[in-house]
């Protein structure tokens, strides 16, 4: 077959067809500073492929990885063991079959595996149900917002001091689709903001966003909010951003969450320099028809015998079109399987034991950073593997920096999280996982010291 490229006539006649004047019209929602207008300066035209090879693997060697140094970042993504038996079982031909899994008699290992990933979802978030996950952390928040938008008929939602690129994903969306945003930023002090949030809920709330734990690692009154929010009829949303720490916390749905998501990569999925990643997300059963994404259900055969189908795809545009839950038309099917295998391997008691060597970890660091001249632990204990310091007088993204100079990943700098935020110049947020030895600690310590001296 050939391939018949479109003449000026076609391409006049669908734009004439949808009403816009040009190609450019189509474009129109792009900011046009970030539009191309001329080639990219001091790249060249063309090169070889051996070429290209040689400056790419260049490029590459000035990266510091997860492995190659004390690592203490977190804010979202996090370092953990992961053990070989993951990456071994996922390759199996059990799994290997068909990606989309509408047709189950030919893709049984794909519904299983989905079907347990959000058995073990729901247990871990305290919600009835669970979907096959989403692409990551911060979609999945917004299609929780959106979903609370559904139920409750209303536009408005109220950000606690969650992670600033899930505030960023939500107001991206949040511009074409009208919803009212009120985001509510942490402050560097102990306090989680508790006070600051409930006095922002009104009538017209459809949701009230609380990460759990926060951006700054402590961990909020999660039934106090959503007392006040269910009193004026809105919904609370809780993120999850370290799913171990529900090993040791107690789930954000017996705690009065209406829907909990979160990043799933602590469990399974390596950094890999950013992703890709999954999303989880859970809710209350009667919400079933407007979560988004699917869900897996299991059934029996003609013959009695176990089977799973998907049972809900509530999405799907060729099945709703503009009624719709959700664009999103798929799955993150191999880190959701990664994540299952490593729970699975992991089990209830298992990740409990994880998570209390993460705390013991953390405390450890969090003492002996606190001795420190110049340097305030914020957090005044609450907190689980991740806890924020301020360096006194000093730009956290400085010392950031130059702690890396000293093959040290020291954590992460409020400062590159909220660039517009003077007030939180001086903090860094410092993650600490089972992957942290004692001598990472004190190398940290003593570099800080000398950094700050």
């Amino acid at each position: 077959m050939r391939y018949l490229p479109l003449t000026q006539t076609d391409r006049s006649a669908m734009l004439a067809k949808i009403g816009a004047d040009d190609i450019d019209a189509l474009f129109a929602d792009v900011p046009a500073e970030a539009l191309l207008k001329d080639p990219v300066s001091g790249l060249p035209m063309h090169a070889s492929e051996m070429a290209v090879e040689r400056h790419m693997k260049k490029l590459a060697a000035q990266n510091l990885s997860a492995a190659d140094a004390p690592f203490f970042l977190g804010a979202g993504a996090y370092r953990h063991h992961i053990p070989a038996t993951v990456d071994h079982i996922i390759q199996r031909g059990e799994f290997l079959t068909a990606y989309t899994p509408y047709q189950p008699e030919i893709a049984q290992g794909t519904l299983q595996v989905l079907f347990e990933f959000q058995t073990q979802v729901a247990r871990m978030f305290g919600t009835d149900i669970a979907n096959a996950s989403m692409y990551d952390g911060s979609t999945a928040c917004w299609e929780a917002i959106a979903m609370a938008g559904r139920i409750t008929r209303r536009e408005r939602a109220v950000l606690g001091p969650i992670h600033p690129h899930y505030v960023s994903s939500a107001e991206t969306m949040a511009r074409f689709t009208g919803d009212e945003l009120v985001s509510v930023g942490p402050q560097l002090s102990a306090d989680a903001g508790e006070d600051a949030v409930i006095a922002e809920i009104d009538d017209k709330t459809a949701a009230v966003v609380v990460q759990y734990p926060d951006i700054l690692g402590r961990v909020p009154d999660l039934a106090k909010i959503a007392d006040a929010a269910h009193a004026k009829g809105a919904l609370l949303i809780a993120v999850v951003t370290e799913p171990v720490a529900l090993g040791l916390l107690e789930s954000p749905g017996s705690l009065g969450a209406d829907i909990v998501v979160g990043e799933g990569q602590s469990l399974g999925v390596g950094l890999n320099f950013g992703g890709p990643y999954l999303g989880l997300f859970g809710a209350r059963e009667k919400f079933a028809r407007q979560m988004p994404g699917r869900l897996c259900g299991e059934t029996v055969d003609a013959d009695g015998k176990r089977g799973f189908v998907l049972t809900l795809s509530t999405r799907e545009q060729h099945i709703r079109r503009e009624k719709a839950t959700s664009n999103i038309c798929t799955n993150s099917g191999l880190c959701a399987l990664a994540f299952s295998i490593h729970m699975t391997l992991l089990g209830g008691e298992g990740l409990g034991r994880l998570a209390r060597i993460n705390h013991a970890r953390a405390l450890t660091a969090a003492e002996r950073l606190g001795a420190i001249p110049g340097v305030e632990v914020v957090n005044e204990g609450n907190f689980f593997n991740e806890f924020a310091v301020r360096l006194a007088g000093k730009d956290a993204r400085e010392v950031a920096y130059a702690l890396t100079r000293r093959q040290i990943l020291g954590g992460v700098s409020m400062g590159r999280l909220f660039p517009d935020r003077p007030d939180m110049a001086e903090g860094l947020l410092i993650a600490v996982t089972e992957t942290v030895s004692d001598e990472d600690i004190d190398y940290l310590a003593g570099a800080l010291e000398e950094e700050l001296a």
